[in-house]
């Protein structure tokens, strides 16, 4: 039996190596389905890092944690689903924080959280309730960024301070901590990455017995009379090129023709007696 506290660290290990290719992910979801007598453990490290780590390892662990309730459905092994399921809302605040610090990974949780959704891991009244803090999360971010870059020495009140003593004391507040400049390298790097690939699952289909019939369902507009109309010219087409086919369907089409002009000549015919 393999020691616990050695799988836990190998685990741990790959989540913060983990980077925008699939094969990282795939790896460490692996790992984690091998050992899944120690699920329990395994998810609280997944939460673990998400706490520990800066926000371009919290991005990779939260697009992670799509490719893993993927391997782990597949596999049949519900507990990493239910647990996942279980502590959303935890793994969404450490990916995003309500500080401003996880700004850039809001757009992240969005999308992880739509694609979860999708493949029925989570249901859409709770995705909705969590895009919306998400929303207010990146308005007060987006705020507290314009109000902590004032545009001159003015609007901190230096302007009529002599040169020698403008020196700016540290600002006090809610300031999130940036991220330095390999941080921000390896994140367009990996955006980048991930964007190329995002062209291969754009066809991907949820699973479920109507998924199909309720995507098309939801994507289409509601039948109006322009439609209607259409579907009357399309079946008067479809019947004349039906009739049409064979030489037996045009004698009967010409035969049934002819016997309505004939029928309406003499209906005509008899309206025109009794007129007189």
């Amino acid at each position: 039996m393999a020691d616990p506290f050695e799988v836990r660290m190998r685990f741990t290990n790959q989540l913060r190596q983990l980077n925008a290719s699939v094969t990282s992910a795939q790896k460490a979801a692996q790992y984690a389905l091998k050992y899944r007598d120690m699920a329990e453990d395994l998810h609280s490290c997944i939460l673990e890092q998400l706490e520990r780590n800066n926000m371009n390892t919290r991005a990779n662990i939260m697009y992670f944690i799509e490719h893993f309730l993927d391997m782990a459905h597949r596999d049949g092994h519900a507990d990493y689903v239910r647990m996942m399921q279980r502590d959303i809302i935890r793994v969404v605040d450490a990916v995003a924080p309500d500080d401003g610090s996880g700004a850039a990974n809001v757009k992240v949780a969005r999308k992880v959280l739509q694609a979860l959704q999708h493949k029925s891991f989570l249901e859409a009244q709770a995705v909705s309730e969590i895009e919306e803090v998400l929303k207010d999360r990146d308005t007060a971010a987006q705020d507290l960024a314009l109000s902590s870059s004032p545009t001159n020495g003015d609007a901190l009140g230096l302007g009529d301070m002599p040169p020698s003593q403008t020196m700016l004391a540290p600002r006090k507040g809610n300031v999130p901590p940036k991220l330095d400049r390999k941080q921000v390298e390896q994140r367009i790097e990996e955006d980048r990455e991930r964007h190329k690939r995002l062209r291969e699952n754009i066809w991907a289909v949820p699973q479920g017995e109507y998924a199909e019939l309720d995507k098309l369902w939801e994507e289409t507009s509601d039948l109006g009379e322009d439609d209607e109309r259409m579907l009357a010219e399309e079946w008067e087409e479809w019947k004349l090129a039906h009739q049409n086919s064979c030489p037996h369907r045009r004698e009967a089409a010409a035969k049934a023709r002819a016997a309505e002009a004939e029928k309406a000549a003499r209906e005509k015919t008899a309206n025109g007696r009794h007129n007189r």
